[in-house]
C-alpha cells in the first residue's frame, strides 16, 4: 500500500514514477492531505476543495485545476485511487492510501494511547506546509493541526490516568506534563495535571506547570490564570509549605 506521512514533515512512500510530482507541486499535495483527512472521511463536494485550493480563479477554470489535479494524483497513485459520484464528488479510495494521521486519531479513538502518541512523536500535523493563494486551506490546515494536537494531549492525559491508577507515578507524571505540554492554552488541562501531580507527590512538578502557564498566558495574551487555578496553586503551594516546615 502507498503510504503518506504528514506528521513532523511530508513523505510518500510506495507511489509510481510522478509521486515525486505530489511533493514538489503545492497544491497537488494539499489535495491529496484534503481528501485523506477531511472529515466526515468520504466524498467531498468538487466546489468545496476548488473553494480551498483555487480561489482567485473563476469557476471554470478552477474545475479544470482540479481535473488536472485528479489527473496527477491518478497517475502517482493508481487510477483507482479517487473516486467519483456523480459529477460533483470526490473521494480517495479507501484502501488506496495509508495515512499516518489518519492512524494516528484512529488510535486516539480507540484509546490506544500509546501506539497514538508513538506516531505523533514525529511532530505536528505537516509544520511549516505553506500553499499560495490559498488562504482558507491554510485555515483548514491550522484548524486540523491544532485539533490533532489537542488529540495528542488527550491521549497523554489518558495515559498519565492510567499509570496514576496503576500505581507506576513516574511515568504517570512524565505523561501529566507531556498533555499540558502538547496543550499549552488550555487551563482545565493545566488545572487537571496540577491535582494529579499533587497527587502522586510531585508538588514541583505542578508549581513548574503553573508557572510555565502564567507565564505564557502573559507573554502571549497579555492575561493571567483564572481564579480558580490561583486557588488550585494556593493549595499545592500550603502543602508545600506544611511540608517543608515538618
Amino acid at each position: 500500500m502507498i503510504e503518506l506521512r504528514v506528521l513532523g514533515g511530508v513523505e510518500l512512500r510506495g507511489a509510481r514514477g510522478d509521486g515525486a510530482t505530489i511533493l514538489t507541486q503545492s497544491k497537488l499535495l494539499a489535495a491529496l492531505v484534503f481528501l485523506a483527512l477531511a472529515t466526515p472521511r468520504g466524498f467531498h463536494r468538487r466546489d468545496r476543495m476548488v473553494g480551498l485550493l483555487w480561489p482567485e480563479l473563476d469557476q471554470a477554470h478552477a474545475r479544470t485545476a482540479l481535473r488536472k489535479a485528479v489527473h496527477g494524483l491518478r497517475r502517482a497513485l493508481g487510477d483507482a485511487s479517487i473516486l467519483v459520484r456523480g459529477d460533483e464528488e470526490l473521494a480517495l479510495a479507501p484502501d488506496a492510501v495509508r495515512c499516518d494521521a489518519v492512524e494516528f486519531t484512529e488510535a486516539v479513538s480507540a484509546k490506544h494511547y500509546a501506539h497514538a502518541l508513538d506516531l505523533y512523536r514525529r511532530g505536528d500535523l505537516l509544520p511549516g506546509f505553506f500553499v499560495s493563494e490559498a488562504g482558507e486551506f491554510e485555515d483548514w490546515l491550522e484548524r486540523e493541526r491544532t485539533a490533532m494536537r489537542d488529540l495528542a494531549s488527550a491521549a497523554a492525559w489518558g495515559l498519565a490516568t492510567v499509570m496514576a491508577d496503576g500505581a507506576d507515578l513516574t511515568v504517570a507524571g512524565r505523561y501529566a506534563r507531556m498533555a499540558a505540554e502538547l496543550a499549552p492554552a488550555d487551563e482545565r488541562m493545566l488545572r487537571r495535571v496540577m491535582v494529579l501531580l499533587h497527587r502522586i507527590g510531585d508538588r514541583a512538578g505542578a508549581l513548574h506547570a503553573f508557572a510555565e502557564f502564567a507565564r505564557r498566558m502573559q507573554r502571549e495574551f497579555g492575561v493571567a490564570p483564572s481564579d480558580e487555578s490561583l486557588r488550585l496553586l494556593a493549595e499545592v503551594r500550603g502543602d508545600a509549605d506544611s511540608v517543608g516546615r515538618r
